[in-house]
């Protein structure tokens, strides 16, 4: 009988996952991974609790004791609390001092889920890990879940061949609504709890005030880049993203107001009206930390540059260290940190992190 450890987050995701794997069959065991310490800086950040005063880490943790007892396997539990600051914090971070917008899930994947997490479970004896994600391995290919609403090879385009070679999705055939299903049949805890939202170790914690305990916040001069007129004041160029159109507070415009840039010399936040403003599109970008999951990468496929954005049709221009990405049918907000992730059809190819922004063979001044 072959040994899965399957990662068990508290969440309805993993929990189904395990029930899967049992019932296929495998000895399966559960794996609680602890990566942010839920004390840190509670003092500032309001004291995250529940109800019941636990964090809400805890009582992930509870709910996971619950399933694995519920479905009768074991539960471990293990800290990478330094290897996730070391690895995901520190480059989140670093990302954000630049100016950029950093994804830091997908380099939890990278380090921490498919690697510091495999290697811990094969000294449990696995033959595979599993985890919740929807996604699907056929054939050494990572394809995209079922559920096109759901889908999660976006977070697992830095992941390597390799770390996919034993990895099990035991939920990437199925939709949400049937998971929710199975688990509710089973009586879980977890069947009808609220999807985790946000960057993992910020939770629901207000974002600002989160960060302001490892940044400081610089205010500067927020500026209309379509006349170059001051119209406010921002927190601080960390707090904002490209495309972002709330928490600007600005009042007295009849169009909306949208992030389009930042000068980080001059520590200001450009801003333009307008939801077809030019400034928001480009038609290339560069990218670089290039990483092919697929046996190659064509010169034509698809792209997303955000999470749940449609697909567009792209041309790669490859070189040593990084790729030219062009479509001419432009996009919106594509953003400096950000993934551009590949794929044919249901096939996810890889990603790569965007580095520079262009419209019309000039890189945008703003960006």
């Amino acid at each position: 009988m072959k040994k899965v450890i399957v990662g068990i987050s508290g969440g309805v995701d993993s929990s189904v996952s395990a029930y899967l794997l049992k019932q296929q069959g495998y000895e399966v065991e559960g794996l609680f991974m602890r990566n942010w310490d839920a004390n840190l800086n509670n003092d500032t950040l309001g004291n995250p609790t529940l109800n019941n005063n636990i964090c809400p880490q805890e009582q992930d943790y509870n709910d996971a004791v619950k399933v694995c007892e519920k479905l009768g396997i074991k539960l471990h539990r293990i800290d990478f609390i330094k290897e996730y600051w070391d690895y995901v914090f520190t480059y989140f971070l670093d990302e954000l001092k630049k100016g950029r917008t950093p994804n830091p899930d997908i380099m939890c994947n990278k380090y921490i889920k498919f690697d510091m997490f495999a290697k811990y479970a094969k000294e449990l004896g696995a033959d595979y890990i599993a985890t919740g994600h929807f996604a699907r391995m056929k054939d050494g290919k990572l394809l995209r879940g079922k559920d096109d609403n759901k889908d999660q090879t976006y977070f697992l385009s830095q992941t390597s061949k390799k770390q996919l070679e034993n990895v099990l999705f035991p939920i990437g055939e199925l939709t949400k609504e049937e998971i929710r299903k199975i688990a509710n049949e089973l009586g879980l805890v977890t069947a009808n709890k609220k999807d985790s939202t946000g960057i993992c170790f910020i939770g629901e914690r207000n974002f600002s005030k989160f960060l302001e305990n490892y940044l400081p916040n610089k205010p500067g001069k927020i500026v209309n880049i379509q006349n170059n007129q001051t119209i406010g004041d921002h927190i601080g160029l960390m707090h904002y993203t490209i495309g972002q159109r709330r928490g600007l507070d600005i009042g007295g415009f009849k169009d909306r107001m949208f992030v389009v840039g930042k000068d980080l010399n001059k520590n200001i936040l450009y801003v333009a009206l307008g939801d077809e403003n030019e400034y928001l599109y480009s038609d290339a970008c560069k990218v670089t930390d290039i990483n092919i999951i697929a046996d190659k990468l064509p010169d034509k496929c698809t792209a997303k540059f955000r999470y749940r954005q449609k697909d567009t049709e792209v041309t790669l221009e490859k070189h040593d260290d990084y790729i030219i990405v062009k479509y001419p049918n432009k996009v919106k907000a594509v953003t400096p940190g950000q993934a551009c992730v590949f794929y044919n059809g249901e096939e996810c190819l890889g990603g790569a992190i965007i580095d520079e922004v262009y419209k019309n063979n000039q890189k945008l001044w703003y960006l």
